[in-house]
């Protein structure tokens, strides 16, 4: 029986350059770094002599879900093609505030998005605002502003 969820996970084909996007100007926390050419990192991918960097972040101080990025330093693959509408593509939503501001600051800083913030016009959210990014390997990421007294 599932009792929660403990963290997503990203493979990245540089971590450091990940890591200036996630840490630097998402502004996670990173919790802890891992890894290298271990045994049971091998066994868990099913690739022999795997060599990997782990490194877990915290998105928010009072956040229990972690994000995990990975980078395979050996037996890397080939980049995905993980557009939103390819099944098996995933995206991971982080809640804001002021998103039309964030939306500014990262823009200005050259994060990619797939439109300008979209005010949310049905549904339980109706009257908030949602916008889709792109991470460095396109991995899609989504900004949502919760409608007001929510």
């Amino acid at each position: 029986m599932i009792r929660r969820v403990h963290h997503t996970s990203f493979t990245v084909s540089n971590m450091d350059r990940s890591l200036a996007f996630y840490r630097d100007l998402l502004g996670m926390k990173v919790l802890n770094e891992q890894g290298g050419k271990l045994d049971y990192l091998a066994e868990i991918t099913d690739i022999p002599g795997v060599d990997m960097r782990i490194v877990f972040l915290r998105p928010t101080e009072s956040s229990e879900h972690l994000l995990e990025l990975i980078e395979y330093r050996s037996g890397a693959g080939a980049p995905a093609d993980v557009r939103s509408s390819n099944p098996g593509a995933g995206h991971l939503c982080f809640v804001v505030e002021g998103l039309i501001s964030e939306y500014e600051r990262l823009r200005a800083a050259g994060v990619r998005f797939r439109s300008a913030p979209v005010r949310i016009a049905a549904g339980p959210r109706t009257g908030g605002y949602a916008v889709y990014m792109l991470d460095p390997d396109g991995v899609t990421l989504e900004l949502l502003q919760m409608p007001p007294g929510t």
